[in-house]
């Protein structure tokens, strides 16, 4: 079959490089694709938000897969648009996708659910004052989300009473995350360790995908501001079996009930940031995608092939799916332009990419890359290059995915040297 992802990142990349591997697979179509993506599938140009441009195009490529990558075209509905003109689609309806465009939303889904999480609270923006007569009866750290769509940057951790009162001037007042910030979620903050886990739903049901832990600092030592993510490894060394079923049974179950009814069953992936505490574990949020660079990571150590499990989602029937991993490692290192997630430069090359990838076991996902006239790899983004490796074990993908990057030459690039640490140290200390 013809099959089109939506989106450009490393994420895409990395789910092209898993769907180029199925014999399902014939056309791969990516809108708008990257650098990378360009050497495995058609890259194509369309006005995603133009539902009717969309549709026009799988009708004309006579595609039978719609995967849709980044959480923005989910939020505005495409889904819905796809699955009206009966064209199967892997990703939530627009009130699905509300799990992740409003934080709020979930909290209620969450209240109603029994779903363990944060206690908090939310205000809009005509409750300023009372969002700040509420900060000042809670104890810090303080946590305060902007509840629609940051792109990743909207989540403050306040160390002190003056830096949450900040961050809510920040997002209701000025604004500084747009319509996003037309309320806020301010919600205790919960101490533990952080994971990822991912679950596919056709609707009805929900299947286990993996679990794996990402670096959102940019610095080394987890240290700077928050990114995108600077990195991932997997599986979790905290997942255990148990674990699994514990949050499968508390988070994905239940809210793949509430989804239905609301009369909108999800068919695609949970995406659960989950706080593991001493109180057991706990959610932080939902995406209603897959993440970046944590795709990078479960496409590296995935088995089975992608696709079916894609269109028994998209076509309402897992029951006959089964997601299996290798038992290896994968780590992903980003290389991000100097500057990020500041003020950074577009527009310079980078060389080695192709030597980077004669490392056994390692593969680059562009995540912001273009071609030049000269066929150069250029720089066009903040996040640029996901570099991949697997091993035996998460020191050994570390090791792998870093002499990848050694060889990549891009002296106006850098990245964290630490991806890792948590489960490198836990390795050292056993």
């Amino acid at each position: 079959m013809n099959i089109l992802i939506i989106g450009s990142g490393g994420r895409e990349h990395a789910l092209a490089f898993a769907i180029r591997k199925s014999d399902l697979c014939d056309e791969l179509y990516i809108a708008p694709g990257n650098g990378g993506t360009a050497s495995i599938a058609e890259n194509v140009m369309l006005a995603i938000s133009n539902h009717d441009e969309v549709i026009k195009f799988c009708r004309n490529k006579e595609i039978g897969l719609v995967l849709v990558g980044p959480e923005a075209p989910l939020v505005d509905g495409i889904a819905d648009s796809l699955n009206s003109a009966g064209i199967p689609v892997f990703g939530p309806g627009k009130v699905g996708a509300q799990l992740e465009g409003s934080k709020a939303f979930t909290k209620h889904i969450c209240d109603k659910y029994n779903i363990p999480t944060s206690a908090y609270r939310e205000f809009t923006d005509k409750q300023v004052t009372d969002a700040r007569k509420y900060i000042a009866t809670l104890p810090t750290p303080i946590v305060v989300k902007a509840d629609g769509l940051a792109a990743g940057k909207g989540v403050i951790i306040a160390q002190t009473r003056n830096e949450a009162l900040q961050a809510i001037e920040d997002i209701l007042v000025t604004k500084e995350f747009g319509s996003a910030g037309n309320k806020v979620v301010i919600e205790e903050f919960l101490e533990g360790e952080e994971i990822s886990v991912f679950a596919i739903s056709d609707g009805k049901n929900a299947v286990y995908f993996g679990s794996a832990q990402d670096h959102k600092k940019v610095g080394d030592g987890d240290t700077g501001l928050n990114t995108g993510g600077m990195g991932a490894y997997a599986p979790a060394p905290i997942m255990t079996t148990a674990l699994e079923k514990q949050i499968m049974k508390e988070m994905i179950e239940p809210t793949v009930k509430a989804m239905n009814d609301l009369c909108a069953p999800y068919r695609g992936v949970f995406f659960a940031g989950i706080m593991v505490t001493k109180q057991g574990p706990k959610l932080i949020e939902f995406n209603s995608r897959f993440g970046d660079p944590e795709t990078q990571v479960l496409m590296a150590r995935l088995k089975s092939d992608l696709v079916p499990i894609l269109l028994a989602c998209a076509n309402g029937d897992i029951s006959k799916v089964s997601v299996e991993m290798r038992d290896n490692a994968a780590l992903c290192v980003v290389m991000a332009a100097k500057g990020y997630p500041g003020d950074y430069q577009k527009g310079t090359r980078i060389e080695g990419i192709e030597k980077a990838e004669e490392i056994p076991f390692a593969n680059v996902f562009h995540a912001g890359t273009r071609i030049d006239s000269h066929e150069h790899f250029i720089a066009n983004g903040g996040r640029v290059l996901g570099v991949t490796a697997i091993g035996k074990t998460v020191l050994e993908a570390q090791t792998n995915a870093y002499k990848a990057v050694d060889r990549i030459k891009w002296p106006e690039g850098f990245c964290r040297r630490d991806i890792g640490w948590r489960a490198v140290g836990k390795k050292t200390e056993d």
